[in-house]
C-alpha cells in the first residue's frame, strides 16, 4: 500500500501577505505527510503573483505559485489547483483546500486526512473553525430549504422551534459528527468522490458552492463530517470584503438563485424566495413595532424580489460542473 498522497490548495485573491502566513501554517501542518501545497492566484492583477512567487523562491518553500489567468470565483479557482496536480504526476487521493485567511494547527490537516483513511466511506471532512479570538465560528449546516429560508428571514423564537429540522446553521458541534455541509475554509476532499461527482460548480462564483457540492456528493453516498480534532483559525472574509458589505452583492443573490433552481427547479426557488420576502417582511414589522434595528443588510429583500423577478425572464441552462480531466497539466510553476 502507498502513503495517501495530498495535494493542498490555498487560493489567493489579493491578499498576497495574508497568503503567505497561510501558506506557512499549512507547511507546517503537512511536515511528515506525503504532501504538495499549490497556491493559486485568481487573476489578482495588483502584483500578488510576482510577490508571493518572490517570496517563496526567496524562502526556499517547496511551494508552487500557479496562476489561474481569470477570476471565476471560488469553485473555479481551487479547480484550477486541483487540475494542475502534483509536480511529481502521480495521483492524488486527497484533496484540501484551505482559505488564503486561515491558519491550521500543527495536526488539523492530519487530523481530517487521518478520519477519511479510516472512514472510507466518507466523502469530506471539515475542520473547527475558530476566529483569532478564540471564538467558534459557525461552519456546519443542514441543506438550505424553503422552510429553512423562512425560518431565517423571520428570525421568531415559536416558528423556530417550529421548524427547528430545518433551521440551517448547525450549532458549534462539541464533537465529530455528520453534517448536511461545511464551510470551504480548510476541508479535505476525497478524490474518488471528485472524479465520480465532478468538482465544483463554476457557475457559482461565490457562496453555495460548498453546499451544493456536499449535496451532489450526499445523493451519491458520499456524507461529510465535521472533525472537531481539527481546529483551524479564520480571520474571515478578507478576500470578499464580507464584513463591510453596505449592500448584498448581485453574485450572492445569482448564488443562491442557481442553488434553489438546480437542485430543485424553478418553481422551488420562486417558493423559497416568497417564504424569505414573507419572513423578511414579518421581521422589519416586528422591529418595527419593538423600536428594535432590523438585522437585513439595506435594500436586501427588494433586491431579493427583484433578481428573482429578472431571472425568471432571463433564466438560461444551469451550467454543468467540469468532471477531473483525464489528464492534467502542471501550469505556471514558478520555481
Amino acid at each position: 500500500m502507498h502513503e495517501e498522497r495530498l495535494l493542498a490548495i490555498i487560493l489567493n485573491y489579493q491578499t498576497p501577505d495574508m497568503t503567505l502566513q497561510s501558506a506557512e501554517a499549512a507547511l507546517v501542518a503537512l511536515e511528515g505527510m506525503n504532501a504538495e501545497l499549490v497556491i493559486v492566484d485568481n487573476d489578482s492583477a495588483d502584483g500578488s503573483f510576482e510577490t508571493i512567487s518572490q517570496a517563496v523562491k526567496d524562502k526556499g518553500w517547496p511551494v508552487r505559485v500557479l496562476q489561474s489567468g481569470r477570476n471565476g470565483g471560488f469553485g473555479a479557482g481551487n479547480n484550477f489547483g486541483i487540475r494542475a496536480g502534483r509536480s511529481d504526476g502521480q495521483r492524488a487521493d486527497y484533496y484540501y483546500i484551505l482559505n488564503s485567511d486561515a491558519f491550521p494547527a500543527k495536526d488539523a490537516i492530519r487530523c481530517l486526512r487521518d478520519y477519511l483513511v479510516k472512514h472510507p466511506n466518507v466523502g469530506f471532512a471539515g475542520s473547527y473553525i475558530h476566529g483569532s479570538d478564540g471564538v467558534a465560528h459557525e461552519t456546519a449546516f443542514r441543506f438550505p430549504s424553503a422552510l429553512g429560508e423562512l425560518e431565517g428571514a423571520m428570525r421568531f423564537g415559536p416558528v423556530s422551534r417550529l421548524l427547528q429540522d430545518h433551521i440551517v446553521p448547525l450549532p458549534v458541534p462539541e464533537e465529530t459528527v455528520m453534517v448536511d455541509w461545511l464551510a470551504g475554509a480548510s476541508m479535505m476532499m476525497r478524490a474518488d468522490v471528485l472524479e465520480d461527482i465532478g468538482l465544483f460548480d463554476e457557475t457559482f462564483f461565490l457562496y453555495f458552492e460548498e453546499t451544493d457540492l456536499c449535496l451532489r456528493a450526499a445523493n451519491a453516498g458520499w456524507p461529510t463530517v465535521y472533525v472537531r480534532e481539527s481546529a483551524v483559525e479564520h480571520i474571515g472574509s478578507v478576500s470578499t470584503g464580507m464584513k463591510e458589505w453596505a449592500r448584498v452583492p448581485s453574485y450572492w443573490f445569482d448564488s443562491r438563485w442557481h442553488y434553489f433552481v438546480k437542485n430543485n427547479n424553478v418553481l422551488y426557488a420562486v417558493l423559497a424566495t416568497l417564504l424569505h420576502l414573507f419572513g423578511g417582511a414579518f421581521h422589519r414589522l416586528r422591529c418595527f413595532i419593538e423600536r428594535k434595528e432590523a438585522h437585513m443588510a439595506p435594500y436586501f429583500l427588494s433586491n431579493l424580489a427583484g433578481h428573482a423577478g429578472a431571472s425568471l425572464f432571463k433564466r438560461k441552462p444551469c451550467a454543468k460542473p467540469r468532471h477531473l480531466d483525464p489528464v492534467v497539466a502542471v501550469l505556471g510553476d514558478s520555481k
